[in-house]
């Protein structure tokens, strides 16, 4: 089944979407480690053990998602953090079995769309518009070293 010419329009946008989506959960997630470490914005609670490592992953997670730095590596970890923030602070917190089944019983909705969010992150990339974008050009357009040592570029 093909799709209405007007929904093809939009693939245009894909990735200047994808970016700005990107973008929005990565420094989202950047302010809650910010929060943890810096006391920034808003006022901190402190940080000290699980706290202060959960505070470096969200910072370093964050931003590297916002800006497309090492994508695919920031999004498993942020993915993974996610995932045990929700199963130790919600599910494990409360005490019926369906407060524990449903995230909206127990609290823990952000964890998990995050988690997801990340989790498809990881398999879709960092897109066109980002930092690993633009080193995976530069090493397609320099030539290979194979082809510097026989004396010919390939093209």
């Amino acid at each position: 089944m093909r799709q209405p010419r007007a929904m093809n329009a939009l693939n245009r946008l894909a990735d200047p979407v994808y970016c700005l989506v990107r973008l929005i959960i990565g420094l989202n997630y950047a302010c809650h480690g910010s929060q943890k470490l810096l006391a920034f914005p808003g006022g901190g609670h402190g940080a000290s053990g699980l706290a202060f490592t959960a505070g470096i992953i969200e910072l370093a997670c964050g931003l590297g998602i916002a800006f497309g730095l090492l994508t695919r590596l920031a999004a498993f970890i942020a993915s993974g953090e996610m995932a045990v923030a929700y199963f130790m602070f919600y599910v494990g917190a409360v005490p019926t079995v369906a407060a524990k089944f449903f995230p909206i019983m127990n609290g823990g909705e952000l964890a998990l769309v995050n988690c997801w969010i990340f989790f498809f992150i990881v398999f879709y990339g960092p897109g066109r518009w980002s930092i690993d974008s633009l080193f995976s050009e530069r090493r397609r357009s320099a030539p290979s070293a194979s082809a510097i040592r026989v004396g010919t570029v390939e093209s």
